[in-house]
């Protein structure tokens, strides 16, 4: 079985926002299920205030843009992942379809206990049990190798 999930990778001054999820114990960007009638932007900027209290800005690489009455360009993600998740409790082995957005901060609120702020050297030292390791190679590329003059302060390679 396949759902479709929605995560944004929030970056502020060469970090990096994650939160300590609950039922992994590892440190994950925001994100989660994509509701019913609710495209993937929707569904990752009410995660990002459900988990964070953050508006957040999707950093927009588009190709084109489509604003018609038939067809509308919705804001494309940075990165989509198939994500393999084992059986758990009651729910049986599936995968996640994961829209992944690059964004910025647009609020600066106070965040709960288990989200914080990461630089690269910090991500780096988190051992496989505290982090994924696609989570770490995305965190690696975005604030080693992305050069986007929209981005706060952008860490050097």
């Amino acid at each position: 079985m396949r759902q479709f999930t929605a995560t944004a990778y929030i970056i502020q001054e060469g970090r990096v926002l994650l939160l300590l999820h609950p039922k992994f114990s590892r440190w994950l960007p925001p994100g989660g299920h994509l509701e019913e009638n609710e495209t993937p932007v929707e569904a990752m900027h009410r995660e990002v205030m459900e988990e964070t209290g953050l508006e957040v800005e999707i950093i927009e690489q588009e190709n084109i843009k489509v604003d018609f009455w038939n067809a509308k360009s919705i804001l494309r993600p940075y990165l989509c992942l198939l994500e393999e998740f084992p059986a758990y409790k009651d729910k049986p082995a599936h995968q996640h379809i994961d829209f992944i957005y690059l964004t910025k901060p647009k609020t600066e609120n106070p965040l709960p206990n288990d989200v914080k702020w990461f630089t690269l050297e910090e991500v780096e030292s988190l051992s496989f049990e505290e982090i994924f390791e696609e989570t770490k190679q995305t965190i690696r590329h975005l604030l080693c190798t992305v050069k986007d003059s929209s981005l706060p302060q952008q860490a050097s390679t």
